[in-house]
Parts: structure tokens; sequence; C-alpha cells
């Protein structure tokens, strides 16, 4: 039978939240060990270098505090309490981020940057703070800024956090002190960045710049009817028209896409049209995200994938994230 994850409306408690941080099905294996340095970039081995020596910290334990430590902030560890790799797409970062995880010992949390404000968003700063200040290492990738609001946000939960003695990893493509350049110029956003910026020792990671390949073309749409025909001999199989799956997703928190997809093998959408809305469109954004860390293959009609966004949209702010979920949307479209 097919499942319409439009009719869907999960409810995921903190503690489902909480479990599912922890690197996707595609980074289950990685490894130090696994991660092959470019010989022509330098940069790489040491950035695994330096990765492999905070990852040998971190396999131990946290230390126990006393009744009268419980009183006092926690005595941060040497260095910066964060380390920050950044470089271009496809160099390893995100290898060399999920191995640290898997080294270091717990409790621990590994998710992207949109799923820890999605996180704060659904538990509650307060409560986010009183289930993550016991936690040994956070990793988070892909850190993007999108809006001051979530800036501040994230900036007051790692400052209480790193207070209480936790520790931070992070990748992204763009250094912390020019995270959110070109959307908003706000004296109290600035602020908030250089402060991020202050709590990470930032590694440059080199290698060819995503930028300066081409995207994947995407494979040619079905009709709408052969969609609907394959999904239903499917296993597991979900077939929604886009705009009831689009205006679905307005209805729900984004913390739950996650769950929206439980038991799902398949997703088939009809009737894919090109986006004006950017609200819409960072919906479908964490969407995409979702399916393919659960590499879910993508029956798709309507408008080929490529026209998914507008030029307007691949120019602005967002751009990185559009490509992104393009570049996933057309290899699961490719897969299915």
């Amino acid at each position: 039978m097919v499942v319409r994850l439009s009719e869907r409306r999960p409810e995921v408690s903190p503690d489902r939240l909480l479990s599912e941080c922890v690197p996707p099905p595609r980074f289950a294996d990685v490894r130090f060990g696994t991660y092959r340095p470019d010989p022509d970039e330098p940069s790489q081995a040491e950035a695994l270098a330096v990765l492999t020596a905070r990852a040998a910290r971190l396999a131990t334990p946290r230390p126990t505090p006393s009744f009268w430590a419980r009183l006092r902030p926690a005595r941060a560890a040497p260095g910066k309490p964060g380390i920050y790799l950044d470089g271009g797409f496809g160099v390893g970062k995100t290898h060399l981020l999920a191995s640290l995880w898997h080294e270091a010992s717990g409790p621990k949390m590994y998710c992207t940057f949109v799923e820890l404000t999605n996180l704060v968003g659904a538990l509650g700063l307060r409560t986010a703070v009183e289930a993550l200040s016991s936690y040994r290492l956070i990793c988070v990738d892909e850190f993007e800024l999108d809006d001051p609001g979530d800036t501040m946000l994230i900036s007051r939960l790692l400052g209480q956090l790193v207070d209480a003695g936790v520790e931070f990893a992070a990748t992204s493509n763009t250094l912390p002190d020019k995270l959110g350049e070109g959307r908003f110029q706000a004296v109290d956003f600035l602020r908030e960045i250089q402060g991020l910026a202050a709590r990470f020792d930032v590694r440059r990671v080199d290698g060819p710049d995503y930028r300066h390949r081409g995207l994947p073309v995407a494979p040619d749409p079905w009709p709408d009817e052969k969609v609907e025909q394959e999904a239903a001999v499917r296993r597991n199989a979900s077939c929604d028209h886009f705009v009831d799956l689009h205006r679905h997703l307005a209805e729900l928190h984004p913390s739950k896409y996650g769950a929206l997809l439980d038991g799902v093998e398949t997703v088939a959408i009809t009737d894919i049209r090109p986006l004006t809305d950017e609200n819409v469109a960072l919906r479908l954004v964490v969407l995409a995200d979702r399916m393919y860390d659960r590499n879910l293959p993508l029956l798709a009609g309507g408008v080929p994938l490529d026209q998914l966004f507008s030029a307007q949209m691949l120019k602005g702010g967002y751009r990185k994230k559009y490509l992104r979920a393009l570049s996933r949307l057309i290899a699961l479209a490719r897969a299915a």
C-alpha cells in the first residue's frame, strides 16, 4: 500500500531526537584510518593529524566533577574548546568529523547545523542545555547561519555548553567570521558571529572547490502516471503530489521530517514545480537532507529537478543550501 507523507503527523520525543544525533549511514563506518589525504594538498594531512590528536584526548571520559566543582564553571580543555574545518565540498571534512565522533567517548552528539537549531527549537534552550551539558563532544556538520535569530540562539547554546565543559567540532564551506556574509549586516548579528569564531581553532582543508564543478545533470522526469504506477509496485513507497507535500511540511516542525520518512524505502513525488517562495524552498532542503541521510531513491515527476530552484535563488544568500539539495536530489533520482 502506498504511503502518503502528506497524511502523516509524526510525534517525536526528546529522547528520540537526541538518540538520532549520530552520523548518517553513509558515514557509519568511516575512521581516520580510511581517510586518504591528497598528497598534493598538505592541509588534508595536517587536518588529519590535528583531529587524530584531539580524538586521543576525547577518547577518555570526562572526569566526574566534585560537589564543589559543580558550583563553578567547568575548566576548559587546553586550547580552544572547538575545532573548525573549513574547505570546499568533497575534500573529506565530513569524513574527518565523523571519524572524530567515532573515536570520542560518550555521551556525544553528531548533527548538521540545521538539525541542531531544530533540536533547540523543539526542546527549548534551557532544556537543550540541561540535556547536553554532560556531553563529551558535539559535532556539527555544515555549520551555516540562516538568520540572526539562529545565530544568537546557537551562540548562547555554545557559550553555556562550553562553560559546562563540552567540546565542539564543526565543518563548513565558510570561515566562521564570514558566516552570514551577504545576508545580514545588523551590528548584533556581526557581534554574535565574532563571538562564535573566537571559540574555534580554524583549520583549512584545501582541495578542488565544488564551485568549479558543474552541477550533475538531472535525469528526465517521469510522467506522473508512471511515478504513481511505479510507487504502487515498490515495497514501502510513498507517493505525494508536490503541492500537497510542501504544504504539509509547513505544518510540521522540521525536527519531525526524519520521522515523516519512517518505514519508507522509496519517495515518489508527482508534478514537481519551480519554486518562488524561499520558505517553501528551505523546507524542501531539509527534507532532501533527511532523504539523503536515509539513501531513499526518488521517483520524480513534473519539471526536471535542476529547475526546482529559480536562478535568483541560486545566486542568493542560500545558494550553497540549494546547490547541495539539488546535488542530493539528483543523486537520489538517479538511484531510482
